[in-house]
């Protein structure tokens, strides 16, 4: 994709757990969304930055002022550190971005549907003098578009913070299009450290672990094979099996993503139901825990069964879409930022 010369245009997915971009240069990048400022003078001297980000910033949190700045898919209110690590995380997705001196930078950002309604002022500010012109979309709304599944399509966007679905029906979706749960990663995370806990109250483990354990191994249904991993007990790194417990964390999302499908789709047109239950498709990070497409297919089959199935990239869509929709979008749907 190429815009203007004297044009960047990005798109960016500015999420709970990672945020990427992808830009009109043909960049694209993707950072954990942590931000941290190192804690003191000697902080400062081991880490050798003002500020770090992504993955570098978590290795080094011990050292660090950590902020995740997002949560439940909304900037954090009420804590100006929160609110500057939106800014800097932003500043440091489009320094990566790499615009040319003097290249005005247009930004669609994807956020969660909530945040749309309630965090749409804080994104202006976060924004404002990181880019030049800014729109913002619902991130299922911005994924559609990248895959060109504009119409008789819902996205359901599993991300860490919220899930979020979204009906195209060929037009911008109205927020009667659209429903956002917190029936999310950060849930399941939760679930699944409290069962770990429970079967293996003399391991040590953080919630970075419990998170990269279900990245690795998430499923829902019948275990492919057994999961085990490794955590220290007593100090000694040991072999646990948290198989039952990974299962059931996982299918805490089945039921509350099943109904809300089903109540969605029975929103639509009659006519066009058939065509939307033909065409689900899961985006976000939770889209790989292996066998909730299944799951959720099993649950169309009650009102004359359908089609879900994972996106081949859900990493970068959400950027792809916001770049799509930035290069296409004529001058009076943007938000000039002044200064």
């Amino acid at each position: 994709m190429a815009g203007k010369k004297d044009l960047l245009h990005v798109g960016i997915d500015l999420g709970t757990s990672r945020s990427a971009i992808t830009a009109s240069n043909g960049s694209r990048h993707v950072v954990e969304s942590y931000v941290g400022w190192p804690v003191d003078m000697v902080a400062r001297k081991v880490v050798k930055k003002p500020i770090l980000f992504g993955r570098e910033a978590l290795e080094n949190r011990p050292m660090l002022d950590l902020h995740r700045p997002l949560e439940r898919g909304l900037i954090k209110e009420g804590s100006e550190k929160d609110e500057a690590a939106v800014r800097e995380l932003l500043r440091h997705l489009i320094s990566l971005a790499a615009p040319t001196e003097g290249q005005k930078v247009q930004a669609v950002v994807g956020v969660p549907a909530e945040a749309l309604r309630v965090s749409r002022q804080n994104l202006r500010t976060a924004v404002k003098g990181v880019a030049d012109a800014l729109m913002i979309v619902s991130e299922p709304f911005a994924v559609a578009y990248g895959l060109d599944a504009l119409l008789h399509t819902m996205i359901i966007d599993i991300g860490a913070g919220t899930t979020d679905f979204c009906v195209m029906n060929g037009r911008y979706p109205t927020e009667e299009d659209q429903r956002t749960l917190t029936n999310a990663g950060d849930a399941v995370d939760d679930q699944l450290m409290m069962l770990v806990k429970a079967r293996h109250p003399e391991a040590r483990f953080s919630i970075h672990m419990i998170r990269e354990w279900k990245e690795a191994n998430g499923f829902v249904g019948e275990p492919g094979a057994p999961v085990h991993v490794t955590a220290p007990v007593s100090g000694k790194p040991t072999l646990l099996d948290i198989t039952s417990e990974m299962r059931k964390a996982c299918e805490t999302l089945v039921a509350p993503l099943s109904e809300t499908m089903l109540d969605l789709l029975s929103r639509v047109e009659p006519e066009y139901q058939e065509r939307v239950r033909r065409n689900v498709l899961l985006a976000g990070g939770g889209s790989q825990i292996r066998g909730l497409s299944a799951a959720l297919e099993k649950a169309l089959a009650n009102v004359g069964g359908g089609s879900v199935r994972p996106i081949e990239d859900p990493v970068f869509a959400g950027a792809i879409g916001g770049l799509a929709i930035a290069l296409d979008a004529p001058g009076e749907d943007w938000e000039q930022l002044a200064g």
